[in-house]
Order: structure tokens, then C-alpha cells, then sequence
């Protein structure tokens, strides 16, 4: 289920919650996890969304899990592309459409 709240961008949390506390630098950091200060900066600032090299690199970093930094992304993404075309009209899908199917699953098993 899509939030109505803009999820935070994981570049936004890794800085505040990580590079912050610990006093690093944009450049410090970036040679730490092995990148250009420039990709980082970029993923820092949400000009660019967590890869999922990047996601292993802080989840080694920080001995994290690298599906927690994707899954912050994931979210980001699904909730900009929701905002972008939120007119979807449903399938006419009735109560006894879904019923016939797990009938038929049932007699296949």
C-alpha cells in the first residue's frame, strides 16, 4: 500500500543518520565505500536512486542489510510513479470471478 507521505530518499537517511553522526566527509565516505565523490554526492542529495551495488557497498558499510537500503528505494519510486499517473481505472472483477479460479486451482492440485 502506497503512502500518501513522500517516503524519505535513502541518500537523505544515509546522511543524517550515518555520514552525520560519524563526522565524514562526502569525500571520506565516497572513498571508503569505493566510489566517486561525485556518485555519492549525487545519491546524498536525491539527484540519483540507490543502486543496488551501492545498496552492498553502505550495507557493508554499515553492516546493514543492502534489501533495506533497495526496499527505501523501491517505496521512493513506486510512490513518484503513483503521483505521476494515478488515474487507473480497475478490472471488473466480481466476488464470483475469484471464486471459480480457486475452484479450478483446487481440482488442478
Amino acid at each position: 500500500m502506497l503512502t500518501k507521505r513522500k517516503p524519505v530518499h535513502p541518500g537523505n537517511l544515509f546522511k543524517q543518520e550515518v555520514l552525520i553522526p560519524l563526522g565524514l566527509t562526502v569525500t571520506q565516505a565516497a572513498a571508503d565505500l569505493g566510489v566517486s565523490r561525485k556518485a555519492l554526492s549525487e545519491f546524498l542529495n536525491g539527484h540519483s536512486s540507490l543502486s543496488p551495488e551501492m545498496a552492498i557497498r553502505i550495507g557493508k558499510a554499515t553492516k546493514t542489510s543492502p534489501e533495506s537500503w533497495l526496499n527505501m528505494q523501491n517505496k521512493l519510486d513506486l510512490w513518484k510513479v503513483d503521483k505521476k499517473n494515478p488515474e487507473v481505472i480497475p478490472f471488473p472483477i466480481k466476488a464470483s470471478d475469484v471464486e471459480d479460479k480457486d475452484e479450478q486451482k483446487s481440482a488442478i492440485i
